[in-house]
């Protein structure tokens, strides 16, 4: 009889039903998510194995104490047992079969299972029709599709009223993004995880899927979901004080409902290419880079530097105007040498060129991460715009794109 029948049975003693994959379905809120990847129903059915022999075993050897207690108590007139170890031939066996079971549940009844399991997560490339790239960084992640030349940042999209307690929370709250990955269904596909700063962890229940993404290292695994829908996760790794804010959001389609997205997505980039080659020719006034910039600054800035503007003492800068920065002095060293003023303490005071550089190219040694690679001229141009002329600044800078056009190309230079 098979592994999978005999827990079917165990199921229907009432020792602990709930325990077993009948009930293992995302019946109670304590269980595992609805499995809806290959992965994920090897790894509940391993748990539910475990779960199940523990529960058998717990049960026979707590009747076995309460029985030996009961019927051999000292009032009862029983003497205790003067020997220290097995001597008779029954209490030979009563020692080695124990461990004999534990050994066979361990190596047999977990041990096989758990071996398949970890080589079928392993088997990534066998069959995969597509490849997904994920990149994790401080915090958000990067999406690629090599094979569709689709790249996108999915960053937390969740209002800011709402995470700082003034408004009303939502069923999401703290896992809504811009920009959801979109996969199809009923197809493999092998997803490569890297990271450009810190050790990130994607992660999605649903799919039985957890994996680090370590810098200097590629890793692997892979995903074949069984049936359409929003499944969201989150990065599982402590990656430094926006960890909370880098949701995993995945929108599983049909076949038919991706290539339509595909379409839509690489008519995306080829617009957004064209907006990014025709802005350095183009002479933005203050209002639209204001506006933009305003944007550009709560989906990539805000977690840090705060909505305010009023940054965190000790660790992100403020922008707000009148309000110094202090922090550890190796730290202040590293800000001054680029361009941090004091004793104001306001990167929005010093030089453009400065503040063009510390965007593109970050700060290190600090958290300032850089984004020359994820925001585009006119993006960056646009939100040191708007923080030179927001939260109390008013120097009148209006940064173009083909300023930081020049600045990246400067850079590039041996």
């Amino acid at each position: 009889m098979s592994a999978r029948k005999v827990l079917a049975l165990l199921s229907g003693s009432g020792l602990g039903a709930w325990a077993v994959p009948q009930a293992a379905y995302a019946r109670y809120p304590w269980e595992f998510p609805t499995p809806v990847t290959p992965i994920a129903k090897e790894t509940l059915w391993v748990h539910n194995i475990f779960l199940g022999f523990i529960s058998i075993v717990f049960v026979v050897v707590l009747s076995v104490m309460l029985y030996s207690l009961f019927f051999h108590r000292k009032s009862r007139g029983v003497k205790p047992a003067n020997f220290t170890a097995p001597r008779t031939k029954l209490q030979f066996a009563l020692s080695i079969i124990p461990f004999l079971i534990l050994a066979f549940v361990d190596y047999v009844v977990m041990g096989i299972p758990a071996y398949h399991a970890v080589l079928a997560s392993a088997n990534t490339r066998s069959g995969a029709k597509m490849v997904v790239k994920v990149t994790g960084m401080q915090w958000k992640w990067q999406y690629q599709y090599p094979g569709l030349h689709i790249k996108y940042y999915s960053t937390i999209s969740t209002p800011q009223a709402q995470i700082h307690d003034l408004a009303r929370k939502n069923p999401h709250f703290l896992r809504q993004v811009n920009h959801p990955l979109v996969l199809p269904v009923n197809e493999k596909i092998r997803v490569i995880l890297m990271s450009k700063d810190v050790i990130h962890s994607w992660w999605v229940p649903a799919f039985g899927v957890k994996e680090d993404s370590i810098p200097g290292f590629l890793r692997e695994t892979w995903l074949k979901i069984d049936k359409p829908g929003v499944y969201r996760g989150q990065c599982a790794e402590l990656c430094g004080v926006g960890h909370a804010f880098m949701p995993v959001v995945v929108d599983a389609v049909s076949d038919d409902q991706f290539k339509q997205w595909v379409g839509q997505e690489q008519a995306r980039e080829r617009a957004q290419k064209a907006e990014e080659a025709a802005a350095t020719s183009v002479t933005y006034t203050e209002a639209q880079l204001v506006a933009r910039g305003q944007k550009v600054f709560t989906g990539n800035c805000a977690a840090c530097h705060q909505p305010s503007g009023m940054g965190i003492p000790g660790t992100f800068p403020p922008i707000s105007a009148g309000h110094p920065f202090s922090a550890a002095p190796a730290m202040i060293a590293k800000l001054r040498s680029r361009g941090f003023i004091t004793p104001a303490g306001r990167i929005v005071e010093g030089p453009v060129a400065n503040h063009i550089g510390i965007v593109l190219d970050g700060i290190a040694g600090t958290p300032m991460p850089a984004f020359g690679s994820s925001l585009s001229n006119l993006d960056i141009a646009s939100v040191i715009t708007f923080e030179r002329n927001s939260f109390g600044n008013h120097t009148g800078d209006v940064i173009q794109p083909a300023q930081v056009q020049a600045a990246r190309a400067a850079a590039q230079k041996p």
